[in-house]
């Protein structure tokens, strides 16, 4: 049988308890640095964001909704119309052609070129800084100097380009004038550029990965071919994403190569019939030649839902074809793992 106190001797015994002492105000202040100074830490960088990035995506947002002249400033409120006359004009869609045909030629060729570079250097060559420095050169030069050493190459009149296609017996190509010419030409200073850049990011993922993986995948008869596509592609998932996705965001965003790719003939707006004009171009000629900012940021915003379409449909193409599809029926690799943990255990 079990004697329970009366009520108000518990509480009597309760309040007879000496009270938990008081933690000094040291204490509390490290706790206190300990929980929020992350967070201070972290603040600056969104304080950045928010006055530089945010505040004119939404002030572009504001703009886009009314009549706004770049000498005359603030107009009356028209709502959607900016974006009705945009999506109404002819030269908009050409834009939209041109960039994304421009895109096609340059990202595609690009990250395959990069893949397959990355994966020589990572192979072990001799002197293999040299080759690291020498790939990574063209990015080094500047943009507007590469665009008028091309566009001097692809010169129809006396350009290295034509030169060459002639001493195999074809005529002069008319690169500046002709559309699908003219797209190649940029795409090829593009790849130029960048391809050095997006090789040695893959080539650093590259080199993170086991190479037990690849003696286990070589015992087990993988050739090259095999162990690239059966562990190498997989491994470096993540940053072959990120590349994907940055390659997309500049390659709709490009803009300095057609601006001066022909700048002496055509008035630096994409060719005399605009045929290599791309979507930031024509922003540029509504804000700055004609005048009308508010179309030019209805046109912003139309390109930042563009490239966000893409940027969505890059990554699940990507991640598909870099997880191979189903990985557990990647044998080779399932194999190369196991060896690999046999050996870390044997050790």
């Amino acid at each position: 049988m079990t004697l329970t106190a009366p009520p108000e001797e518990r509480v009597a015994t309760a309040s007879a308890r000496p009270a938990p002492p008081r933690r000094p105000w040291r204490h509390r202040l490290s706790r206190f640095d300990q929980n929020a100074s992350p967070y201070f830490y972290v603040s600056p960088f969104f304080l950045l964001f928010g006055l530089i990035g945010l505040f004119p995506l939404i002030y572009t947002v504001y703009v886009a909704v009314h009549e706004w002249d770049l000498l005359k400033g603030e107009g009356p409120f028209v709502g959607l119309g900016n974006f009705t006359e945009i999506l109404g004009d002819p030269m908009f869609w050409n834009s939209i052609f041109n960039t994304l045909s421009i895109f096609l030629l340059s990202a595609i060729p690009q990250l395959c070129i990069a893949l397959v570079i990355a994966y020589l250097l990572d192979r072990g060559l001799r002197a293999p800084t040299f080759w690291r420095m020498s790939i990574l050169i063209p990015f080094v030069v500047t943009p507007v100097a590469v665009a008028i050493i091309f566009s001097s190459i692809f010169n129809e009149a006396d350009g290295l380009a034509n030169n060459l296609l002639n001493l195999i017996g074809i005529a002069d190509q008319e690169w500046k004038h002709d559309t699908f010419l003219s797209h190649l030409a940029i795409a090829i200073m593009v790849n130029f550029r960048w391809t050095g850049y997006n090789a040695l990011i893959l080539l650093a993922a590259m080199q993170a990965v086991p190479r037990d993986l690849y003696e286990s995948a070589a015992l087990d008869g993988a050739g090259p071919a095999r162990r690239f596509f059966s562990i190498t592609i997989p491994t470096i998932r993540p940053t072959l994403i990120f590349v994907i996705i940055t390659a997309t965001i500049g390659g709709l965003q490009i803009f300095a190569e057609p601006r001066l790719f022909d700048v002496s003939t055509a008035g630096g707006i994409g060719g005399s019939d605009r045929q290599f004009q791309t979507t930031v171009l024509f922003l540029w000629e509504l804000a700055f030649f004609r005048r009308n900012l508010g179309e030019a940021s209805a046109v912003a915003i139309l390109l930042f839902v563009l490239i966000v379409g893409i940027g969505v449909i890059n990554f699940l193409i990507s991640r598909g074809i870099a997880s191979g599809g189903d990985p557990g029926r990647n044998r080779a690799a399932r194999r190369a793992a196991r060896r690999s943990l046999t050996k870390e255990d044997a050790r």
